[in-house]
């Protein structure tokens, strides 16, 4: 690929996100700017999360329980690079997508409230985006592929539904990975070896950061660690390493056992007006995990 693609990443850094934004400095990718949302831990953590990891590679819901009280289960990193930027996300955003009208491609791996501003505050916005990859919610009903911080919602949509139901109703081109693809995208613990044995201080960090989460996972009877957020930064430059159909997404904001629920048209009778998400069903698993070892033992 000769040209790089203009992209804006929302995150909430915690484990995931950071090998995210990690293997996304490694692919041809022109990053506009990286914004945090609370999420995965406080605000006060992923922002500094971000700017942290971004240093390794150029040199009110959270999940504590899996990604450590920093997020980064005390991973170290060394000290940003650059003092902090006090421009609100949503106004970084709509100056970036002016400037790349109809190119900018914003990948969110977080709760989606950034998102949401941005679209109220500027309501032009969506129309200036070519696309936004999301990690949130899950097609299939009932079990983990429902939910994963309730029976029904996974957390990036149940941390804030209404801002996911904004944007699935923003008229944005939307490409979804929920946990029907992301809870296939793990690597082994063997697999996972390879890259915290590289010898780079990425590896290090990887391998010191993804033990708890690892554990986690195994404990839950997944085979290995999920790398949920790497999923839809792949997705921008190798989408035929996954697979789906066109829907119609939407998002529950006021059921009482529902509350975020992503809620699809893709096998029922009853059909949505308008097919307004691209939902990513399943992955290559060999093929995500060569690449992901290509891209991060590379940093």
């Amino acid at each position: 690929m000769s040209e790089r693609i203009p992209v804006w990443l929302d995150v909430d850094t915690g484990i995931d996100d950071a090998q995210a934004i990690l293997a996304a400095s490694r692919l041809p990718l022109d990053i506009r700017g990286i914004s945090a949302v609370n999420g995965n831990v406080a605000l006060a953590h992923t922002y500094e999360n971000t700017r942290r990891v971004c240093a390794l590679f150029r040199d009110t819901y959270t999940a504590t329980h899996v990604h450590g009280a920093d997020g980064l289960c005390g991973a170290p990193l060394p000290e940003p690079l650059r003092a902090p930027d006090t421009t609100p996300a949503w106004d970084a955003l709509w100056q970036e997508a002016q400037r790349f009208p109809g190119e900018l491609q914003v990948v969110a791996t977080g709760p989606l409230t950034n998102l949401a501003i941005a679209f109220s505050k500027y309501p032009k916005l969506p129309s200036l985006l070519k696309r936004i990859l999301i990690m949130g919610g899950g097609a299939a009903g009932g079990g983990v592929h429902g939910g994963n911080s309730t029976p029904a919602a996974e957390f990036n949509f149940f941390a804030d539904p209404h801002a996911a139901q904004a944007v699935c109703k923003c008229g944005a081109p939307l490409v979804l990975c929920g946990l029907d693809v992301t809870m296939r995208a793990y690597l082994t613990p063997e697999e996972m070896d390879v890259i915290t044995n590289c010898g780079s201080a990425a590896g290090r960090f990887f391998g010191q950061a993804t033990a708890k989460n690892l554990q986690f996972h195994l404990e839950k009877g997944v085979p290995g660690l999920c790398l949920h957020d790497i999923c839809p930064v792949l997705y921008l430059v190798y989408p035929e390493m996954f697979s789906g159909e066109e829907a119609g997404v939407y998002v529950e904001t006021r059921g009482k056992y529902t509350f975020g629920k992503m809620v699809t048209d893709l096998w029922s009778d009853f059909q949505f007006p308008k097919k307004n998400a691209f939902v990513v069903l399943d992955v290559d698993r060999p093929a995500f995990v060569e690449r992901v070892q290509t891209l991060l033992t590379s940093v």
